[in-house]
Formats: structure tokens, sequence, C-alpha cells
């Protein structure tokens, strides 16, 4: 599959797409032949529901020549899709990117929770890159690795080509990195613990070491798991409960979680194998059908309770690496913002 985030340049505007829409390509492998236009887009798309999908369709889809598409079309070897989306069809994101550190090669961001960093299906100007190249548009800047949208924290953006080059390296080798986040967690983690109980005791500092690889019978094509055949990648996080609070006799965990490896949801995934997830985890909490609908803006108030907020508790805490130019050792740090500290003051109170 090939996808243009930035198609526009590349193709004409079909007559009544809006100027200064964006535009998405996505090009039919030989095996997705025959399929329906809706099933294939939304094995694009991965993180939006069939019906959603259909109605993205019916709104935005074309093929090359300008032609308009529907659900039912059936798909063609190397054929591109477009999907054409007007430019006010985005969701509101926080725009106040903190700055935690910078020099002449580094910029450290306190990212907030719920801004993407990249372009996306569903956001294309309202990202971390496109707003720091809007306000930096003579600057180089490049992000040096990448968080999830719910998850805050720091992230490091790159200023010089040869910073770029430079830290990626060190993130690609690891070994002089060291990433700390902090959870908040429905029960109590313990590697003594069955999954889904409540240990008697806090554990002290422990590691896990499960490998991870993707599930590719999930039909969200983003969820990992636990890994099962032999092509699973190896994976470790160090944790340590750092408190420990209840309420309505349900008992709740500030976690310490210290990423040896860097794998695709991994403090998440490692987290829930010991049944004790992340508060407000949509896509691996109390039902996997929230992610969806989430996506979808389909969220029902009963959702949003067993939820308790409205983004997962994950937040980058720490990260201390030797500059990537200078090799001096450099350590940034970032407090618990306000919601998730907020969440953790109510526990005390209740």
């Amino acid at each position: 599959m090939t996808r243009l985030q930035n198609a526009a340049d590349f193709y004409s505007r079909p007559e009544g797409v809006p100027e200064g829409s964006v535009v998405s390509a996505f090009r039919v492998p030989p095996e997705a032949a025959g399929a329906r236009l809706d099933l294939f887009v939304q094995s694009q798309l991965r993180r939006t529901s069939r019906t959603r999908t259909q109605q993205i369709i019916k709104l935005s889809a074309y093929d090359e020549t300008g032609r308009r598409l529907w659900p039912n079309d059936r798909v063609r070897a190397h054929q591109t899709i477009l999907l054409w989306r007007p430019p006010w069809d985005e969701a509101e994101v926080p725009v106040d990117l903190p700055i935690l550190y910078e020099d002449d090669h580094l910029l450290a961001i306190d990212k907030p929770p719920m801004l993407p960093v990249h372009p996306t299906a569903r956001y294309y100007k309202n990202t971390l890159i496109k707003l720091l190249q809007s306000a930096r548009p003579k600057e180089f800047v490049t992000l040096a690795h990448r968080l999830d949208r719910e998850t805050s924290g720091i992230i490091l953006v790159a200023k010089t080509r040869e910073c770029d080059r430079a830290v990626k390296r060190l993130f690609e080798e690891r070994d002089e990195v060291d990433k700390s986040y902090l959870a908040i967690t429905w029960g109590v983690p313990s590697p003594d613990a069955p999954a889904g109980a409540t240990p008697q005791a806090v554990p002290g500092a422990f590691r896990c070491e499960l490998p991870l690889e993707l599930d590719l019978e999930n039909r969200y094509k983003v969820k990992m798991r636990i890994g099962r055949t032999d092509d699973a990648q190896s994976a470790a996080t160090g944790f340590e409960v750092l408190g420990v609070r209840e309420r309505a006799r349900r008992t709740y965990a500030l976690v310490r979680c210290d990423l040896e490896t860097g794998r695709q949801h991994q403090i998440r995934v490692h987290l829930q194998s010991y049944g004790t997830p992340i508060v407000g985890d949509k896509l691996y909490g109390p039902d996997e059908s929230y992610f969806a609908l989430a996506a979808d803006g389909e969220l029902t108030d009963e959702h949003r309770v067993q939820l308790e907020l409205p983004r997962h508790a994950l937040h980058a805490a720490r990260i201390a690496l030797p500059h990537p130019i200078t090799g001096a050792d450099l350590a940034i740090e970032s407090p618990l913002p306000a919601d998730l500290a907020e969440f953790w003051e109510s526990l005390a109170r209740a």
C-alpha cells in the first residue's frame, strides 16, 4: 500500500471539492483486487468503523480521473483511491506547545494529550509537526520519535539534519537512551499476582520481558498482543509502583514504566498482561470496541463513566541521553500533567 499524505500536489481537485481540501491517496495492492471499496478503505484507515468508513467514502472518495466512488464499488489492482477532505473537517487540538529544552540543534516539547504528532487520515493541519512548521517557517524541524495521540509528555525535535541523523541513531541503538513514563492503572501490577487479582502488598521494582507482535486476527489492525509466534519481537519494560489508592472498592496504582525496548503500545500491553490496564485505555481496557466508537465520536456517557478519563493515563515523564551533537549528558523531565494529577488527587480525596 502506498499512501501520499500531501497527494494534492499530484492529483487535480475534482469538481465540487472545496479549494484547500486535503487529500489522502491509497494504492490498491494486487492481493486486494476485487474487494469492496469500503472494506479496502477500512483496512487502510484502521481506526475507523465500517459505518464511518462508508460515510467517508460517500462524501469524499474519487479515482485518479475524478470519478466518484461508492462503498460497494470493487477495487482494481494498482488503482489509486483518493479521499478528499474539506479543510475544516478536523477536530480541535491543543495548540500550546511548552518548550522544555532548546539549543541550536535540539528542541524538547511537552506534548499535550490529544495532539497527534504526524498527519493521519483524520488530522492534517492540526498535528504537532504542522504546528511547529507553522510557528517556525524558516527552520528545519523533524520529529526524532513518536508518541500516541492520547499520550502526553516529552517529545524530541531535531533542528538540524546532522542532529536528526544522530538522534535517530541513538534511538535505534537504545543503549544510551533512558525513557520513563508514568501511568495510572486499574489495579496494582505485580509479577506475583494472577491476571486480574489485586496483590496484598505493593511490589518493588520488577521487569516484564514478554515479547510482542501485531494481532493480525484483531479487526482494528493496530492492536498488539503478547507474542505467540516465532516472529514476535523481544520487549522489556521495568515497572515500579509509586503509590496505591482506592475508590468505591476499586484499586488504582501510579506506576513508573522504564522502556528498555521501544515496541508499539509496549507499556499498555505489558500492563494489560498483569490484568491492570491503564485507566482510560480504549483499546486495551474494558472493551476494545470503545476504540472505534471514540474515533467516530460515538462514545456514550455510560462508556465515559467506565473509562473514567477521556484519554489513557500515560505520560512520557523523563528522557536521558547524550546530546546528539555535543555528547554531553542531557536529562529532560516533564511533571504529571494537570488532568492526570487531578485524577490521582481525586482518588486521595475519595
